[in-house]
């Protein structure tokens, strides 16, 4: 039976890539709804590829755009835009899986609609757990939706657990979420005032949008990683470790109670578990190379937590911090995080000013625990305004 397939973000690097493993397999998936930000051209392209019953863009200027060329092409195809547009291509009650590959809080609305719709959730935007939390996971269990990992470290811990989930908890002593380090693992930490927004995007292993590449040089990535991974799989913070792997073979593990470890090796290539999301408890062809263990001259490893990276990457610790803390607490440092991002991003603050928003704001910002989502959006609010003072500070 056919599977009609929303892609929230369908113009990033995600969302094209999960388009290429779907035209591998014509006559499994239909896609239903695209939905892009601005990028009116590829989303043009798109739709003549993949003839989607329904295009979403984020402003009614570019859906507007949009629309007036497909008319001119002849495509009949449904264009809408704004949050709940959104929402409804999540929802909808012909879908049944959504791809969310929406960077940033501003995913988080579609994702909870598309949980509490029941549908298969391939969850690619981490900020829907990072900022949702428990709000989110009540979301998934309430409308019996199926919540599959699609961060390749998700993912490889996904793959290397029993399908049984209640025994969990019996099994694990504690996962192992790999990071390649980035462009900056063995930089010298007094030089991180120095890096330029250019040489923070320039990822060793991936092409990445700005904003992820800028995590990924900070580690901020993978303490939103850490976050997800307490939530995903109902562990304790003190459970979760991560150590730096540069090859990025080895895509995370977990080790059982009884000392063994299962790992998920192949490679660095997202349609892997993109595939294996669109197919569980099936696999399907990805496209992705096959690993060639010839090749392999090494793989290393180091602590994530010696002082050496502790030194820098000290944004990577503020995630067991905030686990800790008050529930909406990492909310606040998400919202944080994406200010100081944008900052650097515009020349505004240094590199290493990214880490002290972050801290400033976390301390700052007091949460009382979300019940709704209209309280997850006010804290997120309260802590970008409160970031934003303190960009404005530096910069004073």
């Amino acid at each position: 039976m056919t599977q009609r397939i929303t892609i929230l973000g369908s113009t990033g690097s995600i969302g094209k890539s999960t388009l290429d493993v779907l035209a591998r397999h014509p006559g499994r998936y239909e896609v239903f709804a695209l939905t892009a930000a601005t990028q009116v051209d590829l989303m043009l392209a798109q739709c003549h590829a993949f003839r989607p019953r329904l295009a979403v863009m984020a402003s009614e200027a570019h859906g507007r755009q949009l629309a007036e060329r497909l008319a001119a092409e002849g495509l009949d195809i449904e264009v809408r835009w704004g949050a709940e547009a959104l929402v409804q291509a999540a929802s909808q009650a012909e879908v049944d899986v959504v791809m969310a590959a929406i960077v940033g809080a501003a995913g988080l609305a579609p994702c909870l609609a598309a949980a509490r719709s029941g549908k298969r959730l391939l969850l690619a935007n981490k900020e829907a757990l990072v900022v949702g939390g428990a709000l989110f996971i009540e979301a998934v269990r309430e409308g019996g939706a199926t919540l599959l990992p699609i961060d390749s470290e998700h993912s490889a811990i996904f793959q290397s657990l029993p399908e049984d989930r209640s025994s969990w908890s019996r099994r694990i002593d504690h996962i192992l979420l790999t990071a390649s380090g980035g462009p900056f693992r063995e930089r010298d930490p007094a030089s991180l005032a120095a890096i330029t927004p250019a040489q923070a995007c320039a990822h060793p292993n991936f092409s990445m949008g700005r904003k992820i590449s800028v995590d990924s040089a900070t580690m901020m990535n993978k303490a939103l990683e850490v976050i997800e991974a307490r939530w995903l799989f109902d562990l304790r913070p003190e459970q979760i470790k991560v150590v730096i792997h540069p090859q990025q073979i080895i895509h995370s593990m977990v080790q059982f109670k009884d000392a063994s470890i299962i790992a998920q090796l192949g490679t660095p290539d997202m349609r892997v578990p993109i595939a294996y999301g669109l197919s569980w408890p099936e696999r399907i062809e990805s496209g992705a190379a096959a690993l060639d263990f010839s090749r392999l001259a090494q793989l290393t490893f180091s602590p994530a937590d010696a002082p050496e990276q502790r030194a820098r990457f000290p944004g990577l610790q503020l995630a067991w911090e905030a686990l800790r803390a008050p529930e909406g607490t990492t909310t606040v440092l998400n919202a944080a995080n994406e200010v100081a991002v944008d900052a650097f991003l515009s020349e505004r603050i240094r590199f290493d000013q990214i880490h002290q928003v972050n801290l400033a704001v976390m301390e700052s910002v007091q949460p009382e625990a979300p019940a709704h989502l209209e309280d997850l959006l006010a804290l997120d609010a309260r802590a970008r305004a409160a970031a934003a003072r303190r960009v404005q500070g530096i910069q004073a």
